[in-house]
């Protein structure tokens, strides 16, 4: 009883405190739900008060951008004023010009028709005036022109050739002069040593006993070098010694870097020699690669395909009337340079058409064609620019010249041809030619007799002085020149002189 009374009690308090419990969270459940309202009705107090505060602001800054607005729109209309005044002064000034230009060019046209119609009357009149002289002299226009041509010529014949004479001289002193000061100046800048190529070759033995080993069975040894490399062995009585014989200096070249190979290796025979050539190839390969890249160096030129510069290197091997044909380009490109800086022209342009020049002589005997013709698609088809292209065509005035750094790449080549010892002609083509210019210079009713000196460079004319006079000379000299260029082909210039001479002989007795 005392138990169930005691768990009453208790369960009792225990209700008593949750129902205590309940009212306490409510009420302060309640107080909390009190103070967040308030704060909630602050926060959106402040905040209308902030908004209330930033329209202000905006409206105040709403009235200033509209206010500068109206301030810049009233000085561009300002300016638009300003500009279609101005704009209206322009046009009435033009349109007074263009009425000025209209009255000028009505008068030209009348002044013009005006001028038209008095030639009108004086070719008329000349024309009546030239019948009434015909039907009066009984001669046409063109019989009295000649005729009185005829008798100038007569009249003033002395007084012209002296004139003439004295003016050729003066243009031709002052013009060879400074011709001469100026190719003087290039050859002092640059001047190289010329040693004319030979078609043989002389390859060192250490005892003649070799020269039975070279032979081989049979020949079988030389006749192996010979097909293999295209150049003649020859083995005579010159003691320890052979000669390798070739027009083609490559073909030379190899021949004997393969003979001083084999003498210096022991063994010779067919299968050992076609070893040796097969190396010496290899390196004249080596060596014209070289030869180019040391070519363009030598000139300054940067930038050619390395194929192109294969090609260059080629022409080492190659000779014109004996003379080495890339050291004759180098020349010609240190002499146009210096002939160019001089005259103020292109100097790189001629320097590398200079050195290009003759490119086409490295493939000459492969390829039909002149060698500048062969040049000029060599050098399209490495994309080489059409000015070098133009500027070394025209070096044997095969095409016209189109340009000053043209004609400097004709002369350098003429200056590195002509030089003493830079070229040797054969025998027979020379000996031809000098007959040739005797021939040409004999078949003037008015020559006498004609001598080919100073190499072929000169020629010395003596005409008949009954049938030609001094001004005839002259015209004489003329037309030589013009048949020797037409007829001819030689390098350089040659000098046509012309004498007239007349003597008397009486005895005293």
């Amino acid at each position: 009883m005392e138990i169930t009374t005691m768990l009453f009690l208790i369960l009792l308090a225990l209700s008593g405190g949750a129902v205590l419990g309940y009212f306490t969270r409510q009420t302060i459940a309640s107080k909390q739900i009190d103070t967040a309202e308030s704060k909630m009705a602050k926060i959106l107090n402040d905040a209308k008060d902030k908004a209330k505060e930033m329209l202000l602001v905006a409206k105040d800054k709403s009235v200033e951008i509209l206010e500068e607005s109206k301030k810049q729109e009233q000085e561009r209309h300002g300016q638009l004023v300003r500009m279609e005044e101005r704009l209206e002064k322009k046009d009435e000034n033009l349109e007074k010009k263009s009425e000025e230009l209209e009255s000028a060019q009505n008068n030209l046209l009348q002044k013009a028709q005006e001028i038209k119609d008095i030639k009108e009357e004086v070719e008329q009149v000349k024309t009546e005036q030239s019948e009434k002289l015909q039907k009066i002299a009984k001669l046409s226009y063109e019989e009295a022109k000649n005729l009185l041509l005829k008798m100038s010529e007569e009249k003033y014949k002395n007084e012209l050739v002296q004139k003439m004479k004295r003016m050729e001289e003066e243009e031709s002193d002052e013009l060879d002069k400074k011709a001469c000061d100026l190719m003087v100046l290039a050859m002092q800048k640059y001047a190289s040593s010329q040693a004319v190529e030979s078609t043989t070759s002389v390859v060192s033995l250490p005892s003649d006993e070799l020269k039975g080993r070279i032979i081989g069975r049979e020949g079988r040894n030389i006749k192996t070098l010979e097909k293999a490399t295209g150049a003649e062995i020859i083995i005579d009585d010159t003691p320890e010694a052979i000669v390798v014989s070739s027009f083609d200096p490559a073909r030379r070249q190899v021949a004997k870097m393969a003979l001083e190979k084999l003498i210096s290796d022991g063994r010779i025979h067919p299968a050992r020699i076609e070893d040796m050539i097969k190396e010496a190839k290899e390196k004249v390969a080596s060596k014209i690669k070289e030869a180019g890249e040391a070519a363009c160096y030598d000139v300054g030129v940067a930038g050619l395909p390395p194929k192109l510069i294969q090609i260059l290197g080629r022409l080492t091997f190659r000779t014109s009337y004996g003379q080495n044909v890339l050291i004759h380009s180098i020349e010609v490109a240190h002499l146009a340079g210096a002939l160019a800086s001089e005259l103020g022209a292109d100097v790189a342009l001629v320097k590398k058409a200079g050195l290009l020049h003759d490119i086409g002589k490295s493939v000459s005997h492969q390829v039909e064609g002149g060698h500048v013709d062969i040049g000029i698609s060599i050098l399209q088809k490495f994309g080489i620019s059409e000015e070098v292209i133009k500027t070394m065509r025209p070096h044997h005035e095969e095409y016209p010249f189109e340009s000053n750094e043209a004609i400097i790449i004709a002369v350098a080549d003429a200056l590195s041809a002509s030089r003493p010892g830079a070229r040797k002609d054969n025998l027979e083509n020379y000996l031809k030619r000098l007959k040739e210019l005797e021939k040409i210079a004999d078949s003037f009713d008015e020559v006498n007799k004609s001598y080919a000196i100073q190499g072929g460079r000169e020629i010395r004319i003596f005409v008949k002085p009954e049938k030609i006079d001094d001004l005839g000379a002259i015209k004489l000299s003329k037309k030589i020149a013009d048949k020797v260029e037409q007829d001819l082909e030689y390098p350089g210039e040659i000098k046509i002189h012309v004498i007239r001479e007349t003597r008397t002989v009486e005895y005293a007795r």
